[in-house]
């Protein structure tokens, strides 16, 4: 810092006060002014926004943009600069909202898009990176995606930014030959995607989708075709909680064509499934039909074996989830009961609990009050360890239909026992 100070005419007292205000700084008490920000960010090398001092002037514009990375440089610099931005609390990331026209350009620019090219012979300049090093990535991401699914994304979500950040980033920037390099850039989409998922849990929106985007140019440059499939259908997911069906709908038939030539049945009934969550919403009762269809005819015909590891959760309860959501928003309340009835798989947590919510509202919509209510408690109970934003929206959603219903004994009583519960506190307005 005292040569950042120096080489722009400033100077720094000689006595111990700066040090104070270090410790000051990474304790968390304090953050650099307007006369040792400047310096610190020149010290460092990164931006004000990469350190999370947005005191200290306007917006960054490179890490607010949601332009599809044009080269694998590119790529690295920028999710390297979101993952530091993100770790220190860069408050207009973390308040950003999604783009629209961004679902249309990332789809397109990703089919379209040629087949990576060759890396060299050896890239980079930094640490030299091994299998080793991809096999210790993807170990940790599958520790924090447990986290994920246990308590919610809200739980461990800066350690895994962090965890990329001060781990995953340098050895971006290592030494790797073209095999070790595809490996890498695909397992840290993975973990990249995991990022974007938790954040999107958090309601982090804007985050979110820079997460995604990162994280499908990453899947591309490891040549990993079915991954960046699924990271679309993630984007279709989100587009659909935010209220964007038609976007949401494209996201999902585009995972669908990008992927043709190298498709699982798994995959393929997930972006069935997609699409359908998406037709539901915008009342099409017929073509989610067919899509859900379709979703069920592909899971039939799944091999385990042949598939990625990572979509083997999607099984026939996630897809008994997805079908319960569908029926409810086509208002067939009967079937939505049945279906969300086979969607608790007794392993994945926060899945559970919003099947067992989506149970709850088709009790509630098909006029079983007193059903409903005992479901919602039941989901409660569920999802008591649960730090997740989004967990509190299906609360939200299903207290305000509630309140339709009136001052009844059965919610007299619901409402008394919820009111123990942090996660329907936390749905007050």
């Amino acid at each position: 810092m005292r040569t950042a100070a120096a080489r722009h005419g400033r100077s720094l007292p000689a006595d111990a006060s700066v040090k104070r205000r270090i410790a000051s700084w990474e304790n968390g008490h304090s953050v650099p002014d307007e006369f040792y920000g400047p310096i610190l960010s020149r010290a460092l090398g990164m931006s004000a926004a990469e350190l999370g001092l947005s005191h200290l002037g306007g917006h960054d514009a490179r890490l607010l943009d949601t332009g599809y990375p044009a080269t694998v440089e590119s790529a690295i610099a920028t999710v390297t600069q979101l993952w530091r931005a993100d770790l220190n609390g860069y408050e207009p990331l973390l308040t950003s909202q999604p783009s629209e026209p961004t679902w249309h350009e990332a789809s397109v620019t990703w089919l379209v898009a040629p087949d990576p090219a060759p890396l060299a012979a050896e890239r980079g300049s930094g640490l030299r990176v091994g299998l080793a090093d991809v096999a210790a990535i993807k170990t940790t991401t599958d520790l924090f995606s447990q986290l994920d699914d246990r308590f919610g994304g809200d739980h461990a979500r800066h350690s895994v930014i962090q965890y990329l950040s001060r781990d995953v980033a340098p050895l971006l920037g290592g030494q790797y030959k073209e095999a070790v390099g595809r490996a890498l850039f695909s397992t840290a989409a993975e973990s990249t995607l995991l990022a974007g998922w938790m954040s999107y849990d958090a309601c982090h929106h804007g985050l979110a989708q820079r997460y995604f985007l990162q994280a499908l140019r990453l899947a591309q440059d490891g040549a990993d075709r079915r991954l960046a499939g699924s990271i679309l259908s993630a984007m279709s997911h989100q587009a659909t909680f935010l209220g964007r069906y038609t976007e949401a709908a494209t996201l999902a038939r585009a995972a669908r064509m990008g992927i043709a030539r190298v498709a699982t049945p798994t995959l393929m009934a997930q972006f069935h499934a997609m699409e359908a969550r998406a037709l539901a919403r915008t009342g099409d009762a017929r073509a989610c039909e067919m899509a859900l269809a379709e979703a069920t005819r592909a899971l039939e015909s799944r091999n385990n074996a042949d598939e990625p590891e990572w979509i083997t959760y999607f099984d026939e309860a996630e897809l008994a989830a997805e079908a319960a959501h569908c029926f409810r928003d086509v208002n067939s309340a009967r079937q939505a009961v049945a279906h969300a009835q086979n969607a608790m798989s007794g392993s994945h947590i926060r899945s559970d609990f919003f099947a067992t919510m989506v149970l709850a509202d088709a009790h509630l919509r098909a006029g079983d009050v007193e059903e409903a209510c005992r479901v919602a408690l039941d989901a409660l109970d569920l999802g008591e360890q649960l730090k997740s934003a989004r967990c509190v929206s299906y609360l939200t959603e299903f207290r305000e239909h509630l309140a339709h219903v009136g001052d009844t004994a059965a919610t007299r009583d619901f409402q008394e026992q919820a009111a123990e519960h942090r996660l329907w506190l936390a749905t007050r307005p």
